[in-house]
């Protein structure tokens, strides 16, 4: 469970009812993001290098030897590098090296819920236990509440981490992590308020597999990455695997006996299975996809202008921010519309402003750390970037950003597991 200040049955059978489903379903071939054209220049040195400060400063508080980051200001420049090695010695990282996507993927398998909604495939008022078998007794929960975060459920990677820790290569049973969840105590009562959730997206994954017939995979890849021509971005099977034949090496620090974190010789997590994560954290992605990525979800690229999906945002908890919300499968901090987590090697974050086109994205190879980090170092790059000053013929738009890249910074340093030696 990710705190603000933690330092972390019915089946519907029949052929006539599936033909009903599958009906209105066909996904776009293509999806424009609609926000300021991006001049194509880089940023300027001086941006450039509090940009870099930032990140190798989260570096440091995370035990992570590498980074990958890109930010878009439209109006000024980009961005996009590697930082740091691959390991202790290794080779340099590269700004197109490929990484797990971690929550982010639940953006995605929401994307495809609000899609089948608007195609009419179901409603976001049905009750989960009518596209998802084996829930008897949760009639009360709707497939809305699971993007929203409200249905109440609690989380099962918790429950398995010390099994993830030990055997990382292991293909899971979405059924088994779901039996997990569902016998979670509930946080609240489905609809009351928002609690962050994994199990929320396992199901919403499992409801839009049921409803259309296909794996949540091929839906990710017809109704999202294709699309929007994410060619790094696929949601992999359960066979252990690293991120792309070009993969950032990922790592998972833990502390001994005694609390000491293990900065200096930390378990690589690079090859694993995507199956633990599934429709909540499974995919991979690159940076470039990633940047993209937020940019379209925070203009509703691939939904219609009519959709409302982020009209009632939540608190995320009573002692967030008044400006840190969450709806649709994503949060809302200030202008900023994204995600940000962890899984097993990696932590990341995603954000953009749908009005500026501003984005930034950022990925961390160790994922020791709170998953909050992805989101405090995008804030923080945020925070910098709204100030690049502007190209010819553009103008610096109003930010918008209720914090400062301090601010962020200083968050950073109340989760380090790794801090710089005195």
């Amino acid at each position: 469970m990710r705190g603000w200040r933690r330092a972390a049955t019915l089946a519907v059978a029949g052929a006539g009812v599936l033909a009903l489903v599958l009906s209105g379903c066909t996904p776009q071939a293509s999806a424009d993001v609609d926000v300021p054209e991006q001049v194509q220049t880089s940023l300027p040195e001086e941006t450039v290098a509090q940009l870099q400060d930032a990140v190798t400063s989260a570096m440091a508080v995370t035990g992570s030897t590498g980074a990958i980051v890109g930010v878009w200001a439209p109006w000024s420049g980009t961005w996009v590098t590697g930082l740091g090695t691959q390991g202790p010695g290794g080779a340099e990282v590269t700004a197109d090296m490929g990484f797990r996507a971690a929550d982010v993927t639940r953006a995605m398998t929401c994307d495809i819920v609000y899609e089948l909604a608007e195609a009419g495939t179901f409603s976001l008022d049905d009750a989960v236990s009518t596209w998802v078998s084996g829930l008897p007794g949760f009639d009360d929960i709707t497939l809305g509440q699971l993007c929203a975060g409200t249905s109440g459920l609690g989380s099962y990677q918790p429950i398995l981490a010390n099994q993830v820790l030990s055997n990382p290569g292991r293909g899971w049973n979405e059924r088994e992590l779901m039996a997990y969840g569902v016998a979670s105590p509930r946080r609240n009562e489905p609809g009351a308020a928002f609690a962050d959730s994994d199990t929320n997206y396992l199901l919403a994954g499992l409801a839009v597999e049921r409803a259309t017939g296909q794996e949540l995979s091929t839906l990710i890849a017809e109704r999202v990455a294709q699309p929007l021509g994410l060619d790094a971005t696929s949601l992999p099977g359960p066979t252990a695997a690293a991120p792309s034949s070009n993969a950032l090496n990922g790592y998972w620090s833990q502390p001994n006996a005694d609390g000491a974190w293990n900065c200096t010789d930390p378990g690589n997590y690079t090859v694993s299975s995507a199956s633990f994560g599934a429709g909540d954290s499974g995919a991979v992605t690159d940076i470039t996809d990633l940047g993209r990525y937020a940019q379209a979800l925070a203009s509703g690229a691939l939904l219609s202008e009519e959709n409302d999906r982020f009209a009632a945002p939540l608190p995320v908890s009573a002692d967030s921010p008044t400006w840190f919300t969450a709806a649709g499968g994503a949060y809302q901090a200030g202008s900023l519309i994204g995600q940000y987590g962890s899984a097993p090697g990696y932590i990341v974050g995603a954000f953009a402003d749908p009005e500026t086109g501003m984005s930034v994205a950022v990925v961390l190879n160790n994922s020791g750390a709170n998953g909050i980090a992805g989101a405090w170092l995008a804030w923080e790059l945020a925070a910098i970037a709204s100030k690049a000053p502007a190209a010819d013929g553009r103008s610096v738009p109003e930010a918008g950003l209720p914090w400062t890249a301090q601010q962020m910074r200083d968050n950073l340093g109340t989760i380090a597991i790794c801090p710089p030696a005195q």
